[in-house]
């Protein structure tokens, strides 16, 4: 990154919030997009390894661009230490192998209302694993009534459309699997950052994940049947929104609490279902009432976590 202090830059809340929120406009554009992705590859939903190959396909696309972008942008050709590489395949293994395995099928086996919603529970989960299973901060009933008030408004904002409690494992189920992988990535991101440059690990483990993909795809006879000029900008689309989007996550998990980026994620459903509702035309009435209180009870949970959620943290160490 051309920022002279990136830790001063990515810190101050107003950055925290623009970016945060861009990085999940983008994601929950990719809920459409991906469906609609199926239909102009003509990419069977029910196959499985075409399902993994069109998703590796997707993030080797986007690990190359973050590599050669950001090499470009700091006019050297960026690689990871030596030491590093299993850091890197971890991160790849959670946050690219398995979580989009899991989000691929799922969202083939879900409508994309729903798959958002259901996806919105990686708030939680990767709060929880902040403050339990990596303990980078620690966990306080601030941060559980600012994940309620999130996930309590994107429930509310699927009332008025196709959200129902039908749970099938390889739809609903995986859907939220989808969300668990992605919250230990981010646990993985905040730790591993201090010991390599942050856009180097965001772009080799999306490289490498999306290898993995394809080989896994391609080795159980998937295939991506039709590829027109469309289609190519559809899949440049979906490369770059995850390129973008998780590289500027990853700095802003470097320098910020878990708790405080993630929580922004409550509105990545939110964008998702309103996507899916205007693109795919999956609710004639998401857009109401609802959606208003939905986002005042979205914000309302990132006001309190990022205005109070670190106010114990702060008391105990000036004791």
């Amino acid at each position: 990154m051309l920022i002279k202090e990136p830790e001063k830059f990515f810190t101050k809340p107003l950055v925290v919030c623009l970016c945060a929120v861009f990085c999940c406009l983008l994601w929950g554009s990719a809920f459409p997009c991906v469906k609609i992705g199926y239909k102009i590859f003509q990419i069977d939903s029910e196959s499985v390894p075409s399902l993994m190959l069109f998703a590796g396909t997707r993030f080797t696309l986007a690990g190359a661009l973050v590599i050669l972008f950001c090499s470009a942008a700091q006019k050297k050709f960026l690689y990871p230490k030596p030491r590093n590489i299993w850091r890197i395949l971890i991160v790849g293994l959670f946050q690219t192998v398995l979580q989009y395995t899991f989000f691929y099928i799922g969202l083939a086996n879900t409508a994309g209302v729903k798959a958002s919603v259901l996806n919105g529970l990686g708030v939680f989960f990767t709060i929880l694993a902040a403050c339990f299973l990596f303990r980078t901060e620690k966990f306080n009933l601030i941060k559980l009534a600012g994940c309620i008030l999130g996930f309590g408004g994107v429930i509310l904002i699927n009332f008025g459309g196709d959200f129902t409690f039908d749970f099938t494992l390889l739809g609903e189920g995986f859907v939220i699997f989808s969300g668990l992988s992605s919250a230990i990535a981010a646990g993985f991101v905040k730790i591993f950052s201090k010991q390599e440059n942050t856009a180097t690990l965001c772009g080799y483990q999306f490289f490498i994940g999306g290898i993995v993909l394809i080989i896994i795809g391609a080795s159980f006879g998937g295939t991506i049947p039709h590829i027109d000029v469309g289609a190519a900008f559809m899949l440049l689309y979906l490369a770059f929104l995850s390129a973008c989007a998780f590289t500027l996550q990853g700095f802003l998990l470097k320098y910020n609490p878990v708790s405080k980026v993630a929580v922004f994620k409550s509105t990545n459903p939110l964008f998702g279902a309103v996507f899916s509702a205007l693109i795919l035309g999956e609710s004639e009435q998401l857009l109401s009432w609802f959606t208003l209180i939905a986002l005042i009870l979205v914000c309302a949970g990132i006001f309190i976590i990022n205005k109070f959620g670190e106010k114990k943290l702060i008391i105990k160490k000036s004791e």
